[in-house]
């Protein structure tokens, strides 16, 4: 309503003004004429001076409107096609601008039209020159990701403000086990231009870093520093530090670090429980030598008689079995560690049959063939010790039954609700009993003339599966069915015992090595250095301050001047009051989705951590604040960081345009609309519109945080207010 009005004053104003004028100009001829001549014209006109009055104002109205309406859309015209012109010059994707108007301009922008193909022309040229200078490096990046994949150990490199510019997969997953409670919205505790702050100490991280620089100027070749320190969820990390130098300058200045994390929880409970145990040994033990010195001592005296003689017996057969006992307790007590530090790691099913199938042929002399073998199925296994408790199963069918030839089989099973790895040992039907089958599964491994500490049940234990023996008389055969965890379940809570990830990471961007914003003030950085938060609210209603309240959020990132996709937030939030049917026909969010969901006192601290440290930016961002702001008493969360709003710049950098919703504006910047009406797809829309902008921004000199803020200020768009 408040455009409508606007356009309707434009019109209707240069008529008003019009009128007034030629009322004055006709003041001023009439005192120019003598008296009798003003008397008689007076004399004319009075009998009909309403009809007169009427008549010039209506012309002068109508002349006015005319003005206006020429002026809208002819006068405007060349300042629009100049606002399309800019957009179309930012833009990287070819477009034309579309003809209208007089010949001249029509003319004009065929003319226009003709170097914009000729630009686009110099521009595919340019971007294939790039594309080919910058295959070498992309392979680069790719031997970094392939390598970093590898890697046991999570890694995480950062610039001097802490800004986190990459990452490998298995310090994304050490992260997330290390968080308390469930991830709202998707959010991880870690992301590109994300602080590492908010995990780690800033006081440790400073000390270590002054640490390296210091041995740094000794002339150390590779300079480190190591630290411990707790998280918020009481887990303790061993970080090593090293700095991050441009390349072939040995005594350049720092500018970044990288640190290699370790989850030291469990060696600190085991390394204590050792140490307990130790302790609980020493003393058992003195204690029991003590008695058994007594004892002999006493048995050597001849005047022993037997009764005494049998008692003093009694206490070094009880002494010596309660030394055996401790002693069988700490060694089960060992196994049982050595045991949960087995890792898993994820393998392809069909070359984990292969690898054990060659090692039973070699070892054991027996033939081996694969039945059925799901080629698509991932295990998460110990294949060492998996392959040994294998052959040592093959080796006593042939040892006791003379088996010649067994087959190795691989599937899907369904365990408990949980899909599960299914492996089969299969032989030529044999009578076998269960006390057999129990005794080979407790008994110590063996593969050739070695013996194991472990057993085939220890090995199925630790994969968390389950073993067991089966005969199918129609097919006449027998096996041994093993149950084993798929790649891809639940990780351990404790990082450390994750196994290798196969998939490479995607999380880095080495231009985060040139942010150095927490040594500048905000307002001063440039638009394209600054780290912000796209987001989006759905609502009951369009009334915050009459309960209306949130039942979505969605937000995305943008860090240096990229759209991280990857890295979003997307969260249901229960209303606690009812959804009103034509919200439902906008954002298709049915009641009936939001029971369960968290309230908006668990969802507001989770998202204000997601948006911590960054710029916000929204689409009419006056609407969505004022949901949050009303929030601040009952949740104690206070969204106090920048806010830039999109409909604001595009007022802004398009004035003379007559829309500023976010589909028109989209449309004229070249952005696809995807997912409209749902939280997150219209902050994906939102960020790829102001990453339009930024450029557009540029062009009519506004460059930093301070500028675009002042600027959007200004607009009359601005005193919009819920």
């Amino acid at each position: 309503m408040k455009l409508d009005l606007h356009r309707i004053a434009a019109s209707v104003l240069p008529g008003l003004l019009l009128a007034l004028v030629l009322g004055g100009l006709g003041g001023l001829v009439a005192a120019t004429l003598e008296p009798a001549e003003r008397a008689a014209l007076w004399a004319l006109v009075e009998p009909r001076i309403g009809l007169v009055v009427m008549l010039w104002f209506v012309v002068a109205l109508a002349c006015g409107i005319g003005l206006g309406w020429a002026w809208e859309h002819f006068g405007r015209a060349p300042g629009r096609l100049a606002e399309r012109l800019q957009v179309l010059l930012a833009s990287d994707t070819p477009r034309e601008l579309e003809a209208a108007g007089s010949a001249g301009s029509r003319a004009l922008t065929a003319a226009v039209n003709n170097l914009l193909g000729q630009r686009d022309a110099l521009r595919a040229d340019t971007q294939a020159r790039i594309a080919e200078a910058s295959r070498e490096v992309a392979e680069e990046r790719n031997r970094l990701a392939a390598l970093m994949a590898e890697l046991t150990q999570s890694v995480v490199v950062c610039n001097l403000d802490g800004r986190i510019l990459l990452f490998n997969a298995r310090a994304r997953l050490q992260f997330r086990a290390l968080t308390e409670g469930p991830a709202i919205g998707g959010a991880e505790v870690i992301g590109l231009g994300r602080s590492i702050y908010g995990v780690l100490d800033r006081r440790l991280v400073a000390h270590a870093l002054e640490a390296v620089q210091q041995r740094l100027q000794r002339g150390a070749a590779h300079p480190t520093a190591q630290f411990v320190t707790g998280t918020r969820g009481g887990q303790l990390l061993r970080i090593q530090m090293t700095p991050v130098r441009a390349p072939g300058d040995e005594a350049a200045s720092l500018n970044g670090f990288v640190l290699m994390l370790d989850n030291i929880t469990r060696d600190l409970a085991d390394d204590t429980e050792r140490d307990g145990l130790l302790h609980q040994l020493t003393e058992g033990h003195r204690g029991s030598l003590g008695n058994l010195q007594a004892a002999v001592e006493l048995l050597d005296d001849p005047e022993l008689d037997a009764a005494t003689r049998e008692r003093f017996l009694a206490v070094i057969r009880d002494e010596i079995g309660g030394m055996t006992r401790r002693l069988n307790e700490a060694a089960e007590r060992g196994l049982r560690d050595v045991r949960s530090r087995w890792p898993l790691e994820d393998m392809l099913g069909a070359d984990f049959v292969a690898a054990a199938a060659r090692r039973i042929e070699s070892q054991l002399g027996l033939r081996v063939s694969t039945g059925e073998v799901d080629g698509q199925l991932w295990l998460k296994v110990d294949s060492y010790t998996l392959i040994q408790a294998l052959q040592h199963l093959a080796g006593r069918l042939a040892e006791e039954y003379d088996i010649q030839r067994v087959q190795l089989r691989l599937g899907s099973a369904v365990q408990n609700g949980v899909e599960r790895g299914r492996l089969d040992l299969v032989w030529a039907v044999q009578a076998m009993s269960t006390e057999t089958v129990t005794a080979w599964e407790t008994e110590p491994l063996r593969a050739g003339d070695e013996t194991s500490a472990l057993t085939v049940r220890d090995v199925i234990a630790r994969h968390g599966g389950a073993l067991w023996f089966e005969r199918a008389r129609i097919q006449q055969e027998a096996f041994f069915r093993i149950l084993l965890p798929l790649a891809g379940e639940a990780a351990p809570l404790h990082a450390e015992l994750l196994g290798p990830q196969s998939s490479r990471p995607e999380f880095y961007d080495f231009d985060l090595f040139a942010a150095g914003q927490a040594h500048q003030e905000l307002a001063q950085q440039h638009l394209a250095e600054l780290s912000y938060t796209v987001f989006d609210t759905e609502t009951t209603g369009l009334q915050p301050s009459q309960g209306d309240e949130i039942i979505q959020i969605g937000a995305t990132r943008i860090v240096a001047g990229k759209l991280r996709r990857q890295e979003s937030f997307e969260q249901l939030v229960d209303p606690q009051r009812s959804v009103p049917e034509a919200g439902v026909a906008i954002h298709g969010i049915q009641p009936e989705m939001l029971r369960g969901q968290p309230p908006i006192t668990t969802v507001l601290p989770a998202f204000h951590a997601f948006a911590h440290d960054t710029v916000l930016v929204a689409h009419n961002a006056a609407f969505d604040m004022r949901f949050l702001q009303l929030k601040e008493d009952s949740t104690g969360i206070k969204f106090d960081q920048p806010v830039l709003d999109t409909l604001l710049l595009s007022a802004v950098i398009h004035p003379n345009q007559e829309s500023h919703r976010l589909e028109a504006i989209a449309e004229r910047l070249g952005v696809t609309v995807l997912g409209r009406h749902t939280a997150l797809g219209d902050a994906m829309v939102t960020a790829e519109v102001f990453l339009k902008m930024v450029p557009l921004l540029r062009q009519i000199g506004i460059t930093t945080l301070g500028q675009a803020l002042d600027a959007s200020r200004e607009t009359y768009l601005a005193r919009v207010s819920y």
